[in-house]
């Protein structure tokens, strides 16, 4: 069973591609420096990965 990650939004989606605001949302992220929890899989890694410069891993 695999772990969890900690997901915090730390810059605004505001002027970013539709495709990465997509992104955010579908994390579950709606403010800025919110954390979420999700399952530590390689599609939430994947999306992380597309959009390091929005989102920080907290440990």
């Amino acid at each position: 069973m695999p772990g969890t990650i900690k997901i915090k939004l730390v810059r605004s989606p505001i002027c970013a591609p539709e495709k990465h605001k997509v992104i955010v949302r579908a994390l579950g992220l709606k403010k800025l420096n919110r954390v979420v929890e999700r399952p530590d899989t390689p599609a939430f890694r994947g999306m992380v990965k597309k959009i390091p410069h929005l989102l920080a891993i907290v440990e």
